[in-house]
């Protein structure tokens, strides 16, 4: 037995202490055993104080604790416990926060993740300041805007904020994407003087906000077609007659060279003939030998002689524009209705500083015009004429179909045997096509069972279905739609239809070839009751205009040349 309580105070059981009570019969039996207890409670203490105490200064560990310090609200250790200081545990420890907040550059680190180093310490350091402070870079300026009003031909107006560095072709493109028109290229923007009679198509790489700023209070922007705008780059020989163009030494005339020396800076073409002048502050008119080079107009006080003390200066290029005379009869009192001018920027108003010009016809004015162009401007109107081409050849691989996935995949077929048959013969297709939709137009007249006139009878759909198309122009006159075919470019293929002025029941097809505008009737005919339509005395019929012009279109026939271009308003 005495063996056995000699051992008893090194069992755990029998430890006395804060949350470990001795039985009373033990603690009253045995005094002598309190001191041993006390003393292997403070051996233990002492153990776990020396514990914490080698895990405070261990050196840095990967997980980014700090090895020097005290973490932040922890209490000192003490060497010694006091006698009756007793360990408690069942009570739990309290964890210290692993986030701390660095006293230098005010971050926040996690010490449970790695430390990551800083890559450009130069840039962030405390002795550095940043490279970039909030001070250091100065405001850039705000891009200027402006308002700028453009109108159609219906006369219908929109007022559209541009920037400063906004192109006419910017601008045309922009009023296509809100007008919800079809964007080939042939958009223009038309700087407009009524007071002045004079009006000009911007080139693509004008700025608008510059030409604006040369433009009086009356004058205004003009959106228009011009189909003409680059033609000559496709045939050039219909723009410039071999008559009126003068090759230097170095040429050899051959018209496959023509363009390639008008876009040569250093070769010199030039544009010669006889055209009427109005002299400056007089009401007469003059015919003179004039001459247009990089330099400038010239005209001839000798009859047609060209040497240098027989030319004198009419017109600089550098500095000025050329536009078209609108009624230059009227207005200026032109002997011809083919004049055109050359305006200084500087004149706003002033129609005494104009230099006013006449042309015979139609081609030497458009001869004279594009001139000016290829020698003022160069090699920018070749690049203005090639980027659509760039873009569409660029998104044509992209592009959506002209007809939807469901129309490629129909096929023509023939019902009329007991079993139907696949028609592969285009010709045999187009053939069908076009007796399917006769032989709709039969069966919409079986529709109107009460007999009144319903927008599906043949007599209400032929005269009413051409309206909604964009080439039919109603009842305008013919000065007004040959001044539509000039504004919207000389150019074969274009054309317009409208009421005939003669006969009430009667239309009339405007046509342009080869810089002339020509008019052709189209007269309704019946047959078999039904009313149809022809340009040729009856031999090729169509039950409306709309099938007229899609045969036109497609084949010459009886007219001068296939339809191309129609002429076409847009309401802004």
């Amino acid at each position: 037995m005495d063996q056995v309580e000699q051992t008893s105070p090194r069992r755990p059981g029998n430890l006395a202490g804060p949350g470990f009570p001795a039985p009373p019969d033990r603690l009253a039996n045995h005094q002598e055993d309190d001191v041993d207890l006390e003393t292997l409670v403070n051996n233990m203490d002492a153990s776990l104080e020396s514990l914490c105490a080698a895990a405070e200064t261990a050196p840095l560990l990967r997980n980014g604790q700090h090895p020097r310090g005290r973490p932040p609200g922890a209490r000192p250790l003490q060497g010694q416990v006091a006698p009756r200081q007793r360990l408690q545990r069942s009570q739990p420890m309290h964890i210290l926060a692993v986030r701390r907040l660095h006293q230098g550059d005010q971050q926040l680190r996690t010490s449970s993740l790695p430390a990551i180093p800083n890559p450009f310490p130069e840039l962030c350091g405390p002795g550095s300041p940043p490279a970039l402070t909030p001070g250091s870079v100065p405001p850039g300026p705000a891009a200027a805007k402006q308002d700028v009003k453009v109108f159609s031909e219906d006369g219908t107006s929109k007022v559209v904020e541009i920037l400063a560095d906004t192109t006419a072709r910017d601008l045309c493109q922009l009023l296509v994407y809100r007008s919800h028109c079809v964007d080939d290229n042939s958009w223009t923007l038309v700087e407009h003087h009524p007071h002045l009679g004079l009006e000009r198509c911007l080139e693509d790489h004008e700025l608008v906000a510059q030409v604006e700023s040369t433009m009086a209070s009356e004058s205004q922007f003009l959106f228009r077609k011009n189909y003409a705008k680059y033609e000559f780059f496709k045939n050039p020989t219909n723009f410039f007659p071999e008559q009126m163009v003068a090759w230097c030494q170095q040429s050899n005339g051959s018209q496959t060279q023509l363009l390639q020396n008008f876009l040569n800076s250093s070769s010199c073409p030039e544009i010669q003939g006889f055209l009427h002048v109005k002299e400056l502050g007089r009401k007469s008119w003059k015919k003179l030998y004039v001459c247009l080079r990089r330099s400038g107009l010239y005209c001839s006080t000798k009859g047609a002689s060209k040497e240098p003390r027989h030319l004198q200066l009419l017109a600089d290029l550098e500095d000025s524009r050329i536009f078209s005379l609108m009624a230059g009869r009227k207005q200026y009192g032109a002997p011809t209705d083919y004049g055109f001018c050359i305006k200084p920027n500087r004149v706003r108003n002033e129609a005494k500083e104009l230099r006013l010009l006449c042309a015979e016809d139609e081609q030497s004015r458009t001869c004279w015009m594009t001139a000016f162009r290829l020698l003022k401007y160069g090699m920018l109107l070749y690049q203005n004429y090639r980027i659509p081409q760039q873009r569409k050849a660029m998104l044509s691989p992209f592009s959506t179909p002209v007809r939807s996935v469901s129309e490629n995949s129909l096929v023509a077929m023939d019902f009329s045997g007991q079993t139907g048959r696949v028609i592969e013969n285009p010709a045999e297709a187009q053939s069908a096509a076009l007796e399917e939709g006769h032989a709709w137009r039969k069966r919409s007249t079986r529709m109107n069972v009460l007999g009144s006139q319903s927008p599906l009878h043949p007599s209400t759909l032929s005269t009413v279905i051409h309206r909604t198309q964009h080439w039919f122009h109603g009842r305008i006159s013919r000065e007004e739609s040959h001044r539509i075919i000039k504004q919207q470019g000389l150019v074969d293929g274009l054309f317009l239809l409208r009421d005939s002025q003669s006969n009430p029941k009667a239309f009339v097809l405007t046509l342009c070839h080869h810089q002339k505008i020509k008019n052709f009737q189209i007269l309704p005919c019946e047959d078999d009751g039904q009313t149809f339509f022809s340009l040729d005395d009856g031999n090729t019929k169509f039950s409306d205009l709309i099938q007229l012009v899609d045969f036109y279109q497609l084949n010459k026939g009886v007219l001068p040349c296939r339809l191309k271009h129609h002429c076409i308003r847009v309401a802004l």
